[in-house]
């Protein structure tokens, strides 16, 4: 019976062995350099989903986001964050019965102050779409359901940032 465990417990070794050597992480888990370990997040908007999301995601990935652009070891500008709102089907009213929601992001990296501000990343740009039904007579319930999905999306963008900037 113990060398059945101890067998269980080798392949399970190995497994975690293989998949830490692929650079599998759990998700929410992204590791980043040690260049973005105190990075400080500047937007015009600091109370922005996205914003909030990617301070969360770089918090998850043990970055210590710094209060201040002189205390940090890198900034992550954010160039655009903006949300779209578009009709994609009316009804035979002329009525909305579906919207579309597209929220877009666009960022860049530098180094901090310290290291001489050069640019790590170029401007990118990145976004999600996803879409609703809609109907007026429950017009405080779709609200909410567009407000989910923005922050929805806004996680999603976020993490797509913090895995990049795990790659500098």
């Amino acid at each position: 019976m113990q060398s059945g465990v101890m067998r269980v417990g080798a392949v399970a070794g190995a497994l975690l062995a293989v998949l830490a050597g692929c650079g599998f992480h759990l998700e929410g888990r992204t590791p980043l350099p040690q260049s973005m370990k105190s990075a400080y997040v500047q937007a015009t908007d600091q109370q922005t989903d996205f914003v909030q999301s990617l301070r969360k995601a770089l918090l998850t990935s043990g970055a210590r986001p710094a209060f201040a652009k002189t205390a940090a070891s890198s900034v992550v500008n954010i160039l655009k964050d903006e949300v779209l709102r578009r009709t994609l089907s009316v009804s035979a009213l002329n009525k909305p019965n579906e919207y579309e929601v597209t929220y877009s992001v666009r960022f860049s990296v530098s180094a901090g102050d310290k290291a001489g501000g050069k640019e790590l990343l170029a401007p990118q740009e990145i976004s999600a779409t996803r879409s609703y039904s809609f109907d007026e007579t429950r017009l405080l319930a779709k609200e909410h359901e567009e407000a989910i999905l923005r922050q929805a999306m806004a996680h999603d963008l976020a993490d797509r940032v913090v895995r990049q900037l795990s790659s500098l």
